[in-house]
């Protein structure tokens, strides 16, 4: 095994320090040694999204990254998102009025990959919206019910039906 390294970086707004040998993943960090067990893993190859976390404001799979790399970067998980204390924000309030998850386990991938999107194109149309969101699997929904709850965070209105 090798000796742990020192990490130094900002998770959720506060300075964190840890340990961690070189080869444990950003999600195993997050969730076992900082006890931010929000962050889902579920294929552990980066493909189905679950891990996804916000790295300096981009979505990355903290499955396929290792804690080192995140040394002096700024982490955002699921429990960061949140308003003040613990209420939804906008997005998630929206996807809860969508009816948008059933089993939840995909949850916070999604929310953190509509996280970065909205950032970036506030009034994202569905397009965008579904093109953002195809590296996340949701094996409830069906999808319908998550692209309209990110539609209506965007401002769109959307029917319900799905």
């Amino acid at each position: 095994m090798s000796e742990p390294l020192d990490i130094d970086l900002v998770v959720n707004g506060q300075p964190r320090t840890g340990r961690a040998e070189a080869r444990r993943t950003l999600a195993d960090f997050l969730r076992d040694d900082l006890q931010l067990t929000g962050t889902h893993v579920g294929c552990e190859h980066g493909v189905c999204g679950a891990c996804t976390v916000l790295l300096d404001g981009e979505p990355v799979r903290s499955c396929l990254m290792f804690a080192v790399q995140a040394g002096g970067a700024e982490v955002t998980t699921i429990e960061g998102v949140t308003g003040p204390e613990g209420a939804m924000n906008p997005l998630q309030d929206a996807l809860w009025s969508s009816h948008s998850f059933q089993c939840g386990f995909c949850t916070p991938g999604f929310v953190m990959q509509a996280t970065a999107l909205l950032a970036e194109q506030p009034d994202a149309d569905e397009a965008t919206i579904r093109a953002a969101l195809s590296g996340n699997i949701c094996r409830c929904t069906g999808y319908e019910s998550i692209i309209d709850g990110v539609l209506r965070a965007a401002g769109h209105d959307v029917a319900s039906g799905h």
